[in-house]
């Protein structure tokens, strides 16, 4: 229940941050040009509480999945008036700057908040801005299956040449089912592979079955677990299993099945002193998977230091700009139908992914809000009617002409629009009902 109520209040902070300022940006810019706002208003639907100030009404309504901005002569199938005051009234690069300016203020929103998290708290995998090494295999994946081996370094990725952890990882997740090419060195030999990655979990993204070389590090152990009851520590490297060396967890991991529950030797360095430790795995159970001989430990290692504020700036320019471009490329494929509609996140995956950042802390949950914002900045611009992009897209198309598109034109283009938004969101609950509760696919019709 707690965890619900942490999930709850966190996806309401993290969008209600984002909806403030996307319409913050709408609502300065009008009044700037003198435009009357009727509304301001944080939700849809009922008015629940608020107050008036000048023309304006500000409040908070029923349905916490958004908000607008209510403009005088906005909507074009109102008979216009002529009254300066009205949207329509004014000239169409002043209104252009007034659509624009919502997407705007979440992509600041965006950068601003990933260059304060990394002015307090740059921290990222130890392997991900490093050379694409491979550090283990898993057993009947696409990449065992085109033979690639532990220690086999990916220089060539679907024409990225030497790329690093960050480049390869999203070029394999948005290409579930879809031939990469690589190419890996192995030893002085240049080896030229495709390789098909598998869609996998909730979300279908593409898994290739490989895993990054990094230091077999503990970073977390589960209490009253056999790892932690026979002296294993945090910061522990591990250097071997029964005399052998094991580069990866997910090879540990291989050992310890196939070892079936025999108590096993852990050669650990722990502050340059060598031990061995005996651990007895249990059959526990594994969230998503099924149950596997296990010893309580996980092996995350991860570089921390701060920025100061020019490189935290450069750095969030940086990472908004190619999570921008895997936004496009996301929806570029869900439009060929090469990668599942189930990519999308919807309020409970939202709600689900703020009460985890909320309990790992708030730099994990500003994160989180940088990326949402982008993403709503983002889709807000694409052409479609009704978002601001179509707004713009109507503007545009307008300046050419010379003359506003009729009204009669635009009245069938917002319907269909409204339809098609319907059915998106539509799409976007089930897809998150199907995630989150298994097997709904099935019974539902």
């Amino acid at each position: 229940m707690e965890s619900f109520i942490i999930a709850i209040l966190s996806m309401a902070a993290v969008l209600g941050v984002m909806v403030l300022i996307h319409e913050l940006g709408h609502y300065a810019t009008a009044k700037w040009f003198g435009v009357r706002v009727e509304v301001f208003s944080i939700g849809f639907g009922t008015r629940l509480a608020g107050f008036r100030r000048g023309d304006t009404d500000y409040r908070i309504s029923a349905i916490p999945l958004g908000g607008y901005v209510r403009m005088s002569g906005e909507n074009p199938m109102e008979p216009r008036t002529g009254d300066p005051g009205e949207f329509l009234s004014h000239p169409r690069w002043q209104r252009f700057v007034i659509a624009v300016a919502g997407p705007a203020m979440n992509i600041l929103l965006a950068v601003g908040l990933l260059t304060g998290v990394y002015m307090v708290r740059y921290e990222r995998p130890v392997f991900v801005d490093k050379p694409a090494l491979i550090g283990w295999v898993l057993k009947d994946t696409p990449a065992e299956k085109v033979g690639l081996q532990a220690g086999d370094k990916i220089v060539r990725v679907d024409g990225v040449e030497n790329p690093t952890w960050a480049q390869v990882f999203p070029k394999m997740a948005l290409s579930p089912n879809q031939p990469v090419s690589i190419d890996v060195q192995r030893g002085n030999e240049i080896l030229h592979k495709t390789i098909v990655p598998e869609p996998k979990g909730p979300d279908q993204y593409g898994d290739p079955g490989w895993v990054p070389d990094q230091p077999n590090v503990v970073t977390d152990l589960e209490p009253n677990m056999p790892a932690d009851k026979a002296g294993m520590k945090v910061g522990d490297y591990i250097e071997a299993v029964n005399g052998e060396v094991v580069r990866s967890i997910p090879g540990l991991i291989q050992f310890l099945q196939q070892d079936d529950g025999k108590p096993v030797v852990f050669t650990v360095l722990r502050h340059g002193e060598r031990k061995q430790l005996t651990i007895k795995p249990e059959v526990l159970p594994v969230e998503g998977d099924e149950p596997r001989w296990r010893v309580g430990i996980s092996s995350e290692p991860t570089e921390i230091s701060t920025l100061p504020f020019a490189a935290a700036f450069q750095k969030s320019l940086q990472d908004n700009k190619k999570s921008s471009y895997l936004i496009l490329e996301l929806v570029e494929k869900m439009v060929q139908r090469k990668v599942s509609m189930r990519q999308i996140e919807g309020p409970i995956g939202i709600a689900r992914m703020s009460g985890r950042a909320a309990r790992e802390g708030w730099t994990p949950l500003l994160e989180l809000t940088a990326a949402i914002s982008l993403n709503l900045g983002i889709f807000n611009l694409f052409p479609i009617p009704i978002l601001d992009g179509g707004v713009i897209l109507m503007l545009f198309i307008e300046s050419l002409m010379g003359h506003d598109i009729s009204l009669r034109i635009k009245e069938r283009v917002y319907q269909l629009a409204f339809v098609f938004l319907v059915l998106f969101a539509v799409m976007v609950i089930y897809n998150d009902l199907v995630k989150t509760l298994p097997g709904i696919a099935e019974r539902l019709p």
